[in-house]
């Protein structure tokens, strides 16, 4: 059964300890899918649908995913040598429960890992004291946001869960720093994505896993895809549909991370 991954757009209102990762290439990570297809379980791999736009434009409204839940369990003392387990990297895409709201599912890419400095200057990234190169976002307004675009500093909203905190607690100098077993993630979508600028760091312990693949993606709009229950007029729309609104090209298609270091 799909689940709903909520990337809501922002409207204002200890790690484990680090193991080397293997790299993989593209037949490797084609067989880790097909297992995951053929024997994969909720256990092992979960459905979700994106039903909004703060990933956009690496995952689009409308896209189905499978999400690897086996990545980053913690490993046992025979499968760490025979599963593909490892940390949370800045760079992956991961899908967490919410934390100001666990019954929520989201998906963010990681930009921070403990122990990281991050700021924002008109809408650039700098981490650890370097600019960050990062191909992957999208900016969809010209102008700046005093809060959104320099960050960390005075917000021109209320902010969510622990955002107050973060800004109390985690700034030095005008850096927010990541604490142990949290992670820093913002949308791709980086002027409208409800992210850790606005409610804190995501504990390790929300993580649920990464999106593997899009074994679907349909144009639909939000208020369908957000539906717990699937409606008449998406059933509807699907019968007369399905052919052309399927975004055949991204059928298939593997979700990758962007190392950044």
């Amino acid at each position: 059964m799909n689940q709903e991954i909520t990337t809501a757009d922002a409207t204002p209102p200890s790690a484990a300890p680090s193991r080397k990762e293997t790299p993989r290439g593209a037949i490797a990570e084609w067989t880790v899918t097909i297992l995951l297809l053929l024997f994969g379980t909720t256990t092992l791999v979960q459905a979700f649908v994106i039903p909004t736009g703060s990933m956009e434009d690496t995952l689009l409204i409308g896209d189905h995913l499978l999400v690897d839940k086996l990545t980053y369990s913690p490993p046992g003392p025979i499968s760490q040598h025979l599963l593909p387990y490892r940390d949370v990297a800045r760079g992956d895409i991961i899908v967490f429960r919410y934390p100001v709201d666990i019954r929520q599912t989201f998906v963010k890419r990681v930009i921070g890992v403990p122990g990281d400095r991050l700021r924002l200057e008109n809408k650039q990234v700098f981490l650890n004291g370097k600019k960050l190169e990062e191909p992957y976002k999208y900016h969809k307004t010209e102008y700046i946001d005093s809060y959104r675009d320099n960050f960390p500093s005075t917000p021109n909203m209320r902010l969510l869960g622990k955002g107050d905190e973060m800004l109390e607690k985690h700034v030095t100098n005008g850096e927010v720093v990541v604490p142990p077993g949290h992670y820093f993630a913002m949308g791709d979508n980086r002027d409208s994505s409800l992210d850790s600028r606005y409610w804190g760091f995501v504990p390790r312990e929300n993580i649920v896993g990464k999106p593997l693949i899009i074994y679907w993606s349909y144009d639909a709009p939000t208020e369908r895809l957000a539906n717990p229950t699937i409606g008449l007029d998406h059933i509807l729309d699907l019968a007369q549909n399905f052919f052309t609104k399927t975004r055949w090209r991204r059928t298939f298609m593997l979700i990758r991370p962007h190392k950044i270091t």
